[in-house]
């Protein structure tokens, strides 16, 4: 393992959230994005190879770079209490989010519209939990503010990017397959 290598996993194993890929070259003024990209490489191959026998992975979620447990493991880790639990989003919270991950930057206004009822207690939740935060004002009538999700949003749901979103045909196929009740 490279010298770059190794100060990367000291890095990611001492930070608890992502680490952008800009941070980590910080570590190493000399370090080239290739060479980062190429150390980060071969730490993903090291712990993803069968003969070594990681129970961890390194993945790249949140914008960022992030060693996690294996998922086969999660199980027992939660059973032992050993890990945070994330706090359960309800309902009318997983909807807004979903509007405002599919459709920001939004207002206040186009969210209630979509769905129908009021939203502030729910953005004030989502805004207090980091999910999403205030990226704007709309040119409208009150400039009214305007939201967007935050990298915590992408690491709550184990997504590098917003385009790894379903889109809305997949999501239509995906329910279509399994119709349960909403």
């Amino acid at each position: 393992m490279s010298p770059l290598a190794k100060l990367l996993e000291a890095a990611l194993f001492a930070s608890s959230r992502p680490v952008p890929l800009d941070e980590l070259r910080a570590l190493d003024a000399e370090a080239s994005p290739e060479d980062v990209q190429a150390a980060l490489d071969g730490l993903r191959a090291h712990y993803d190879d069968p003969e070594t026998g990681h129970s961890f992975e390194l993945v790249e979620q949140g914008g960022g770079w992030q060693l996690l447990t294996r998922a086969e493991y999660s199980e027992a880790i939660e059973r032992a209490q050993l890990a945070q639990r994330p706090q359960r989003l309800s309902a009318a919270s997983l909807e807004t989010l979903a509007i405002i991950a599919y459709r920001q930057p939004i207002g206040r206004a186009e969210v209630e519209e979509i769905r129908g009822v009021s939203v502030g207690g729910v953005l004030k939740a989502l805004l207090e939990r980091g999910l999403i935060d205030i990226v704007g004002r709309s040119e409208g009538l009150g400039r009214p503010l305007l939201y967007g999700t935050t990298s915590a949003f992408l690491e709550q749901f184990a997504l590098r990017h917003l385009e790894e979103l379903p889109r809305a045909d997949e999501l239509a196929i995906a329910l279509r397959a399994d119709p349960r009740p909403l």
